[in-house]
């Protein structure tokens, strides 16, 4: 993948932008191992603290944590900037991994949930870090350098599982329980990528942004709006809420079908890889189970982010629908692969990557068609409402799994999972006459 660094033609944005790409680059390979290396045995430790059927619950909280703290971030850098909103949303997330190594010890359920909710703002702050990246960023050069950040994010994502046996070794010489040490990692993680960024995420690039908008426009900045007004210029973009986007929505079958695929995509790959680590842990022992976790979830995240180039190429080349079909296909494959392996690791790791790249077709294809169905308006809001339903089917579907796991086994959790894109499947197949939401705005 090639790596823009390129600045914007402006002399005096060039350089702080320059800088502030390079410093998200690094915060976000810190705050991506931070996420990962928790994730990759949360469900492992919610088994062994409050039992294998609640293990789902307590990942979807991590989920819902990161949607939730979305709310407040988002205000914080409307009043004051990128730069005390990702460290804020960092630090929560930092305290929310030592109150799960805390219950860990105690034995705490109700700790263990609120743990993982708060663990949910190194999730909000790695989110919200990439539109940091595009808030000086070139029209032009825009996708490039929002996708430098995204592919930080997954250097630090595929590394941080391989941590994991090697930060439980180390804590376990503190005295910390076993499956303790990956969040205590995960701490110190988020709280070094909130120090580098209080210390050099200067200046603030949204605020910086505002003011040259302002000074274009010879009109003071608006503080606390919503969006950048380098990024969003749209009249009345700033007013559309939740429920006039939903009204947007309704209307628009491309839209629905795009935060469909977005929204049924990512809970067929929730809902599986949450309790993979659960099913590893079936078969192998203590001692190995955190390596071979470690080794499958790399491969799974791989498939989610290292061919994302491909997919958006395809995207452009074939069409918005046909990779949405394509990503269909791909996520039955990979319920059919994994709901039949067994205790085959070797084929359950195929079974995983194939589940992150479907992740991927549906993810990019169905946020183009989603991005392209409605006016540039309320774009904003439309695409604030997918994130919005993609979490929540994410937290449905991680909160359901344990349960099914307990009750039917692995196997059933998959085949439920393959039937969930049948709807999907009929919705991509529905013929839809093509619309110019620009024109119509």
């Amino acid at each position: 993948m090639t790596v823009d660094l390129r600045a914007p033609a402006r002399p005096d944005v060039a350089p702080i932008q320059r800088r502030t790409l390079r410093l998200l680059f690094v915060t976000q390979i810190i705050g991506g191992v931070g996420v990962a290396i928790g994730i990759s045995v949360g469900a492992l430790l919610a088994a062994r603290v409050a039992g294998t059927a609640v293990a789902g619950l307590a990942q979807s909280c991590g989920v819902v944590g990161a949607a939730l703290l979305a709310v407040p971030v988002t205000r914080i850098m409307n009043g004051h900037g990128r730069r005390p909103g990702l460290v804020v949303a960092y630090l929560i997330g930092a305290v929310g991994a030592l109150l799960v190594v805390l219950a860990t010890v105690t034995g705490g359920v109700p700790l263990l949930f609120l743990g993982m909710l708060l663990f949910g703002g190194g999730t909000a702050a790695n989110l919200q870090a990439r539109y940091t990246a595009v808030d000086l960023a070139e029209p032009a050069r825009r996708g490039r350098q929002l996708s430098l950040v995204v592919w930080a994010t997954t250097i630090g994502s595929v590394a941080a599982p391989n941590f994991a046996a090697l930060a439980d070794g180390l804590t376990r010489g503190w005295g910390l329980p076993s499956l303790s040490g990956p969040f205590a990692f995960s701490a110190v993680a988020f709280g070094v990528a909130a120090v580098v960024l209080l210390l050099l995420l200067r200046p603030d690039p949204l605020l910086t942004a505002r003011r040259l908008a302002a000074a274009d426009a010879g009109t003071p900045p608006v503080a606390g709006t919503a969006a950048s007004p380098v990024t969003d210029t749209a009249p009345g973009a700033r007013r559309v809420g939740m429920r006039a986007a939903w009204r947007v929505v309704r209307g628009r079958p491309a839209a629905r079908l795009g935060i469909a695929a977005v929204a049924v995509g990512h809970l067929v790959m929730v809902a599986v890889m949450a309790m993979t680590p659960v099913r590893l842990g079936e078969s192998h022992s203590d001692a190995d189970v955190l390596r071979v976790v470690g080794i499958v979830l790399s491969l799974h995240i791989a498939g989610m982010y290292a061919l994302s180039p491909v997919v958006g190429w395809l995207t452009d080349r074939l069409g918005r629908r046909a990779v949405i079909l394509g990503g269909v296909g791909t996520l039955l494959a990979a319920c059919a692969v994994a709901g039949t392996a067994g205790h085959h690791t070797p084929r359950l790791s195929v079974g995983l990557a194939l589940l992150g790249l479907g992740w991927s077709a549906t993810m990019v294809a169905g946020s183009t068609l989603l991005s392209e169905a409605v006016p540039s308006g309320v774009r904003p809001s439309v695409q604030g409402l997918s994130d919005l339903t993609m979490g929540l089917a994410g937290a449905g579907a991680a909160a359901a799994s344990g349960f099914v796991m307990r009750l039917a086994g692995y196997p059933t959790l998959t085949l439920l999972a393959a039937i969930a894109v049948v709807p999907l499947v009929a919705l991509a197949l529905r013929r839809v006459p093509p619309t110019a939401p620009d024109e119509e705005e």
